[in-house]
């Protein structure tokens, strides 16, 4: 195969991971702008609004980590399609629940489907990318979901202030779904890439039951940042809409607060990418930690229109520091166990997706939306030191790849 040819496959492999990220994290996106909307039609309490988005993270993170280890077996293709195939089907049973319970379970269905997808399109990409060009695809490809986070909530923002019913929308957007895990299959089987074939080729001789992390220190270290920043970004999102309501924002309009904070998030995810390329991830992390904190605040002080106009940049450095979290794993992991290691680190962050939201949301029943903001701040200040403890394990990393090389 020709430099020129592979190029081109190594870019469309990538374009078709990224469309696949961002039709799963839209419909993921679309439950923060339904929950208003839903808390108001079912009388929820801010508790039960974070039980419905537990629904669909607990299900993600109980199958996030068996999708990386089957992917081995069964290779990428076959689970990513089925991924859109199960979240569309979710997102249809949604629309034909009749309450709180028919909703938990389109989520649980839904939720399921999405975790066939993150590890398995993040190895994907990371075995098609190496060196900095590695870093700098993830940074793309982490992107695209806030893309698709974008498009999907503006989309219904929009057709819900046009009148539309939300159950329609949500069968619409789960039909869509369906038809792009056709597509998606149909594509990677052209470019043969992501088959069981494939991965057979990479499979590595540690043996099945080495998970291939380089450093369990630093890998350790990095799954408590990814624990904490995911779990305040999570919640920042579920609330963020019905701070807005709080500050006299009308219902309707308030979820547009959703799509500005993602709005941010797509600059944030391809432009840390690239900052930790240029400064290191440690640098990074640390910078963003910080101006995240004083984002939350500035937000929480703010009064409504000047809240809404500083939302974008809240998303450019909350949503942004996943990049620099998932582009690390790389450098943690053996290339040969690339799956496990993204499943591993997105199967805690479906965890801090579910104490995120319910355990904030119990903080603002108790205390108050503005306690459980405050708590966030201080919160998504707690990644920056141990940021700093990845220093020693990445060097030892780095001298260790030099040594074999």
């Amino acid at each position: 195969m020709s430099e020129a040819s592979a190029g081109a496959r190594r870019k469309l492999t990538l374009a078709a991971c990224c469309a696949t990220h961002s039709v799963q994290d839209g419909l993921t996106a679309s439950i923060y702008i339904l929950l208003p909307i839903l808390a108001q039609a079912f009388g929820l309490s801010f508790a039960q609004v974070g039980l419905v988005r537990a629904a669909h993270s607990g299900a993600m993170g109980l199958l996030e980590l068996p999708a990386g280890v089957l992917s081995e077996r069964l290779g990428q293709r076959r689970l990513l399609a089925f991924g859109l195939l199960c979240a569309g089907t979710g997102y249809v049973t949604v629309s034909m629940s009749g309450g709180f319970t028919g909703l938990l379970i389109g989520l649980c269905i839904a939720g399921s489907g999405a975790a066939f997808q993150h590890a398995l399109s993040s190895s994907l990409v990371s075995a098609t990318f190496s060196g900095p060009d590695r870093r700098t695809a993830l940074g793309a490809y982490n992107s695209s979901g806030d893309a698709g986070k974008l498009l999907f909530t503006g989309l219904l923002t929009t057709l819900l202030g046009a009148g539309a019913a939300w159950p329609q929308v949500a069968a619409g957007y789960g039909s869509l779904a369906i038809a792009a895990g056709i597509v998606l299959f149909l594509l990677l089987r052209t470019l043969r890439v992501g088959g069981p074939a494939a991965v057979a080729e990479r499979r590595s001789p540690l043996g099945g039951a080495d998970w291939g992390i380089r450093n369990r220190r630093g890998f350790a270290t990095l799954a408590a940042i990814v624990l904490l920043d995911l779990a305040v970004q999570d919640a920042f999102l579920v609330f963020i809409a019905f701070l807005m309501v709080a500050k006299q924002v009308p219902v309707g309009l308030a979820g547009f607060a959703v799509v500005l904070t993602l709005a941010g998030g797509i600059a944030g995810k391809f432009g840390c990418g690239l900052l930790a390329a240029r400064v290191g991830p440690v640098r990074a992390l640390v910078a963003v930690e910080i101006v995240s904190a004083a984002a939350i605040l500035a937000v929480l002080a703010a009064p409504a229109m000047v809240a809404l106009c500083l939302l974008p940049l809240a998303g450019l450095v909350l949503q942004g520091s996943s990049s620099i979290t998932y582009g690390t794993v790389g450098d943690l992991v053996d290339e040969r166990r690339q799956s496990r290691g993204f499943a591993l680190v997105y199967t805690l962050s479906s965890v801090a997706s579910i104490v995120g939201p319910v355990g904030f949301g119990l903080v603002s029943d108790r205390f108050g939306l503005e306690a459980a903001m405050l708590v966030m701040a201080f919160v998504v200040v707690l990644p920056a030191p141990l940021a700093l403890l990845l220093r020693g394990p990445l060097r030892q990393v780095r001298l260790s790849q030099a040594s074999t090389a």
